[in-house]
């Protein structure tokens, strides 16, 4: 869909919304109302711009020079913006390619090149001294050689069909399709199949020319260029690998490298669909299915093929800095109250969309706030600001900080808002439930710079757009406001939610800025001023938001959490549950009597060969009863609390109580001993995946456990949830009767 037509389908969608009766919340008062247009006053797209352009202008990874030129450039800008500002070191371990060889052997010949060239319509992309190779951070060394098999993308169902056709990847090495999963996942998976190495390349199908001009005439990912990234495996956790759970000072006891449960133990390495090409061309055995096949002009074979593959990988395994910069500004009637807000600086290379698309935009929000402060304002809670290193190896810099200062985050966190990459098009908002209402409630009144509509209505359009069905899209248009997502991993909130159960948001725009420059040396200012935001407008956006929600927490009487929709989500996803269970039941018996009955085809097609699936055991009843209760009792604690709080909240003569009541809340949903064989995730609403990496897991405990048929866990973990919300719901009626008491609890 084009611009136009998207602009004209949302101005009429416009007075389709004005006719449902839609309501939000209360609007700020008139004074906080005053704040705010005088804050979006000071933002200025032109200096979004010049931040980008300054922070890109050299590679700035963990541990370079250019890292560190970054961090005294962020650290002078807040400091001369009058913060109280500080450098605050970890040290962390930050492997950097020592050697990497790629070649084929045998009937074809090949040697990877395994280099990104320079361009002459890109400025910084020459700057070959100060860059990072390609290479994946975390891959065990290695020298391996190996059967090549081709597995898709590389997740644990590929590897279901691959054993239906009986083809094994054991003592081989796989290559594997960027996408559908978290990288780290592709090579933990293949380990686990007893895989020696592992390749990771971008199919021009999913990016690269089948979508589009390729850069520099346009925006996607050209045959030489490739994805560096992380391959920690940070579903178990993140932060430096060697010390999980402690702050990584100069004095912190480290693990020995060998027992760091999150460092893989085969080679793994990214290349172009360049390099990826020969390789896959070569290979025989059956021809992939349909679905697998990607748009090199090639036919796709599994493999594997009579040429063996030689990967030969070597690190330095060094401990390097990182730099996080912390700049304060202290409230005037609730210092020990804390609103926090993040992005990190590092970068793979110059870094230009990621991250410094969304620094800059928090940068340029925290100079308006300083001068809303020159002219008198001043916050009720200290708002902190907090720009992060290492983010990109694993969020080493933030998890650091957050493990080191956890006892005093607990007690004064009262929110964390993340951003991380920014660019042009749809509002992007997940996080905490509880605070959904402020996300809408803020967004209404921001004017998207293309569509001349708010943010809000604009991605509403989108929403409405995308749903399928009469029902739906009915249901679509009649919905208050919009839902936000739920948070997973992949950017530096993780550590406050996740681990500290801190309040969190994570806010971006994107949707009309997609391209190939992801974590290569073509993330540059040259490209991003091209095809990601030219104007720099939607930076501004992005400080407008998320500095409003900066604004309405540190300055608002009562903290504007609203647990209702909380309840809410909880209760879809655990409805989400019950039917999984149900569905799984009837799949796998319906499976199971095909199987014996020998009627089981693949794809309807009998003359493909193919082996049939296993007989499965049998789903078992799963007991939700102790859950539902315990969602039944919340849905009558959430409404007593916002009634009371609606009728006596602002007027109440505890509030430091009740406030600080509100935000230790989401820490009532950790449990104790985290999550099945990952403790360092506590939350027991929202983790990332094990198997999908940055994909969210709800009610993660239960539906992981049913996802890998474990039973016996699954009952453990609905039990365990059952009794959390029953904690949070308790909490939540004191704080009701904390209200109607009018007496101190601290």
């Amino acid at each position: 869909m084009t611009k136009k037509i998207a602009f004209c389908f949302s101005s009429f969608l416009l007075s389709v919304l004005a006719s449902t009766g839609q309501t939000h919340p209360p609007a700020p008062s008139q004074a906080s109302a005053s704040v705010e247009s005088k804050f979006d006053s000071y933002l200025k797209a032109d200096n979004v711009n010049q931040l980008v352009k300054d922070m890109s202008a050299r590679p700035h990874h963990v541990g370079s020079p250019g890292d560190k030129a970054v961090a005294d450039y962020i650290f002078n800008k807040f400091k001369g913006w009058g913060y109280d500002t500080r450098m605050e070191t970890f040290y962390v371990l930050f492997p950097t390619p020592k050697q990497r060889l790629l070649e084929m052997n045998g009937p074809v010949s090949f040697k990877a090149s395994l280099t990104e060239p320079a361009l002459k319509e890109d400025a910084t992309s020459g700057q070959k001294n100060e860059q990072l190779p390609v290479y994946n951070c975390f891959s065990a060394d290695g020298d391996v050689t190996g059967e090549l098999v081709f597995v898709n993308y590389g997740v644990p169902d590929d590897y279901e069909r691959l054993e239906r056709l009986g083809i094994s990847v054991k003592g081989k090495i796989v290559i594997a399709k960027y996408g559908r999963s978290w990288r780290g996942i592709k090579p933990k998976v293949a380990q686990e199949h007893g895989a020696i190495g592992c390749l990771i390349y971008s199919d021009p199908r999913d990016d690269g020319y089948y979508q589009g001009d390729v850069y520099p005439k346009g925006a996607f990912k050209n045959e030489y260029g490739a994805q560096r990234g992380s391959v920690l495996d940070m579903p178990i956790y993140p932060g430096d690998p060697l010390t999980p759970g402690i702050g990584a000072t100069k004095e912190a006891q480290r693990l020995d490298r060998k027992a760091a449960t999150t460092l893989l133990k085969i080679p793994v390495l990214p290349i172009s669909y360049h390099d990826a090409e020969p390789l896959l061309r070569s290979l025989e055995g059956p021809v992939a299915p349909d679905e697998w096949r990607g748009a090199l002009p090639i036919t796709y074979h599994i493999g594997p093929g009579k040429s063996t593959v030689h990967l030969k990988l070597e690190f330095d395994w060094q401990q390097q800095p990182v730099n996080n910069i912390i700049a304060r500004m202290p409230g005037t009637d609730y210092p020990d109250e804390w609103v926090i807000r993040g992005n990190h600086h590092d970068a793979w290379v110059n870094g230009a969309a990621d991250p410094l698309s969304g620094e800059a935009a928090m940068m340029e929000e925290a100079r308006a706030l300083s001068e809303l402060a020159k002219g008198g304002w001043k916050p009720k809670r200290t708002i902190v600001f907090c720009s992060w290193d290492g983010e990109e190896p694993g969020l080493l810099g933030s998890t650091e900080w957050a493990e080191y200062h956890a006892d005093e985050l607990q007690k004064k966190a009262v929110v964390y808002i993340n951003s991380d990459g920014n660019g042009r098009g749809f509002l992007e908002a997940s996080g905490s439930h509880a605070l959904e209402p402020l996300i809408n409630d803020v967004t209404k009144d921001i004017v998207d710079p293309e569509a001349g509509i708010s943010i809000l209505e604009r991605r509403r359009s989108r929403d409405i757009v995308n749903t399928t069905g009469t029902a739906a899209k009915k249901a679509a248009v009649n919905k208050k406001g919009i839902t936000i997502g739920a948070l997973g991993s992949g950017s530096d909130y993780s550590p406050f939610i996740q681990h500290l159960g801190v309040p969190s948001l994570n806010l971006g725009f994107g949707g009309e800025d997609a391209g190939g420059e992801y974590h290569s040396i073509y993330d540059s200012y040259d490209n991003y001023k091209r095809f990601k935001d030219p104007t720099f407008e939607y930076g501004v956006v992005l400080a407008k938001t998320a500095g409003r929600c900066v604004l309405r927490m540190a300055d608002a009487t009562v903290l504007p959490f609203d647990f209702k929709p909380l309840y809410r989500t909880i209760n879809g996803y655990a409805t989400e549950l019950i039917a999984l269970a149900d569905q799984m039941r009837e799949t796998t018996s319906l499976e199971n009597q095909l199987i014996r009955e020998q009627r089981y085809t693949y794809a309807g097609d009998p003359s493909k060969k193919i082996l049939p699936p296993a007989v499965k055991d049998e789903v078992p009843f799963l007991n939700f009863s102790s859950l539902q209760n315990a969602l039944t009792e919340l849905e009558k604690t959430v409404q007593s609390l916002s009634d009371t709080l609606m009728k006596t909240g602002s007027t109440a003569t505890n509030l430091t109580d009740i406030n600080k009541r509100l935000y230790q809340a989401e820490q009532k949903l950790l449990s104790d001993g985290g999550l099945p064989r990952r403790s360092w995730y506590k939350h027991t609403i929202y983790a990332p995946g094990f198997y999908t990496g940055y994909g969210v897991k709800t009610l993660p405990g239960i539906r992981e456990a049913m996802e890998q048929r474990n039973w016996k866990e699954a009952q453990e973990q609905i039990d365990i949830a059952s009794s959390v919300l029953k904690k949070f719901s308790a909490h939540l009626t004191e704080t009701t009767q904390l209200i109607q008491r009018g007496k101190k609890a601290f």
